[in-house]
């Protein structure tokens, strides 16, 4: 299954709509918050399937601020990452990531475009679609029973 994984769009729907169309052809998009109306809007108006959960900007999302879940056999726990202090390192959201036994871990947050692996667990930070930053960029998901690949794609 191929996933467009995207965080911290701030309004930016129109720059998630051409990063959709760049990424096409994809099964599903994951939205790790502040950003969740920008969700909602494609979700609506490109008729796509949008897992989401809510960031630290989302006030009133009915969103979760944590969401597990599993696809092709891989266990995927989302979350925004500032309740997990994402800016100041990655060891409290490690901890959680062995804790719900997840092969990968998707967060947001800090805006820096990440894709490292701890304690054998995948972790990967999209990046930012913000206006505002030098650098916009997405994560690409390849999830399969035998694990899953991703790589971070620049946005212009």
């Amino acid at each position: 299954m191929k996933i467009l994984v995207t965080s911290d769009t701030h309004g930016n729907y129109p720059l998630l709509f051409h990063a959709c169309e760049l990424a096409a052809p994809f099964d599903a998009v994951i939205h790790l918050g502040d950003g969740g109306d920008d969700a909602d809007l494609i979700a609506r108006v490109l008729g796509i399937n949008v897992i989401s959960v809510a960031g630290n900007c989302d006030l009133g999302s009915p969103a979760p601020r944590e969401r597990i879940w599993e696809c092709e056999g891989q266990r995927l726990l989302l979350t925004h990452g500032d309740r997990f202090g994402v800016k100041f390192g990655l060891s409290q959201l490690e901890q959680r990531g062995i804790e719900v036994g997840a092969h990968a871990v998707l967060f947001g947050h800090s805006h820096l475009a990440t894709i490292t692996t701890l304690s054998g667990i995948l972790y990967v930070n999209p990046g930012t679609l913000i206006k505002t930053a030098t650098q916009r960029t997405i994560a690409l998901l390849e999830v399969k029973q035998t694990g899953i690949t991703a790589h971070l794609t620049h946005i212009i």
